[in-house]
């Protein structure tokens, strides 16, 4: 006789467990919520609704914890940790929805961030083309047609430089090209909308006439945003996640493209001032749900939004390493999650390494990433990081691996 532990994510695993020892069909439905743990978090409650809470779990043999003031009411709020199997958490879901003082409202959301945490995000279609999420990790391929970026600053600053590294990316695997005019580096000076489109419209005309390109435009600026929409663009990349210009939603919203909201403390200028977090997922989680809002508001299909959590921009080293390493968190907004962590000064920060060497430091990110729940990873070197992609997906993605990858040219 030996003895192991199994590592159980989700309830497909858990099923799959249960079937390979030889349970019948109807003892694998029953069982399979008793395998799957959850720990959620539930922000500001009142007292009465957080004990009434916590009375539910533990009549089910699962826990919640409080604050020690809401046992008798000397707190105004509190937050509360749930913990237990899924089949408590169904439950609790279903005998809330009976109660009162808001307990109904919180069963709904439960049920919703529960739902889309275990989901796969639905399709996003951009053009022609539907990127099916589950199957494989797409890869953004980075071109700054800038002076100063970090990584490649000045190199591909020529339109005819710049086309030709897209190109160059696009033959290596890219499945989409983000196109910026504007660096947003720690510190890095801010560039007039009328210069950032000079530096990036040829570029996107150019590459949109002769490639079949899916090209992205990373900018905060509506103005710029619409101008790349018309001269070929499909996708815009806002790394203020619709809070820098009002007006990006609606851009985003009439033109129907798809957009990726990031999470941002501060500007370029001032984010590396000492930034200081409570709660850093937490806090992340909530300004992206608050973004999802934004861009619901300006009637923003949600299938048309990726969620990037901002590594860098904000964040401290450590901050950084506790996002790759929680970023499955990000999961509860139901959305494709975007990782950028290219050559980024936290990898050289950890491996006391330039830019130039940090490609076997960005390589591990990324496959911690996806491994985490990324579906699309952000990258300057494209040869190199899609073989890191493609390796880790044969493993986090082995049931789906037969299918080679195929992307959305198939759909």
């Amino acid at each position: 006789m030996t003895a192991r532990i199994i590592a159980i994510n989700n309830l497909e695993e858990a099923r799959a467990e249960l079937s390979a020892i030889g349970v019948d069909p109807a003892g694998v439905r029953l069982m399979a919520p008793k395998a799957v743990f959850r720990l959620v978090k539930l922000k500001d409650l009142r007292p009465v609704a957080a004990n009434i809470i916590k009375q539910e779990m533990l009549s089910f043999g699962a826990e919640a914890a409080t604050a020690y003031g809401a046992i008798d009411h000397s707190v105004a709020a509190t937050d509360l940790l749930i913990f237990g199997q899924l089949r408590h958490f169904n439950q609790l879901i279903e005998k809330l929805a009976s109660h009162q003082f808001g307990l109904p409202q919180i069963a709904a959301e439960l049920s919703r961030r529960l739902k889309q945490f275990d989901a796969i995000p639905s399709p996003l279609k951009i053009r022609d083309r539907e990127f099916i999420f589950g199957r494989k990790t797409y890869i953004m391929g980075v071109v700054n047609v800038t002076p100063d970026s970090f990584s490649n600053g000045g190199q591909f600053f020529s339109p005819e430089a710049a086309v030709d590294q897209a190109k160059k990316i696009l033959a290596a695997g890219a499945d989409i090209i983000d196109i910026g005019g504007e660096s947003t580096r720690p510190g890095a000076p801010p560039v007039e909308a009328a210069e950032e489109k000079r530096r990036i419209l040829p570029v996107i005309r150019q590459l949109a006439q002769e490639t079949k390109a899916l090209i992205s435009v990373d900018t905060s600026k509506a103005a710029v945003a619409q101008a790349a929409l018309k001269s070929g663009a499909a996708m815009i990349n806002d790394v203020t996640g619709l809070r820098g210009d009002p007006a990006m939603a609606d851009v985003a919203a009439q033109a129907g493209a798809a957009l990726c909201l990031m999470h941002m403390r501060g500007t370029p200028q001032t984010m590396q001032a000492a930034p200081v977090y409570d709660d850093v997922m937490g806090e992340i989680i909530g300004q992206l749900d608050g973004g999802l809002a934004i861009a619901a508001k300006a009637g923003i299909l949600l299938d048309k939004i990726i969620l990037d959590p901002g590594i860098g921009f904000g964040k401290t080293v450590d901050h950084n390493l506790i996002i790759l390493a929680r970023l499955k968190e990000l999961k509860i907004l139901g959305r494709p999650i975007l990782v950028g962590t290219s050559n980024k000064s936290f990898i050289g920060a950890v491996l006391e390494l330039p830019v130039a060497g940090r490609a076997e430091g960005t390589a591990a990110t990324i496959a911690l990433a996806i491994a985490q729940g990324a579906d699309f990873v952000r990258v300057h070197d494209v040869e190199k990081m899609i073989l890191a992609a493609k390796m880790t997906d044969a493993i986090v993605r082995r049931k789906n691996h037969d299918e080679k990858g195929q992307s959305e040219k198939k759909q």
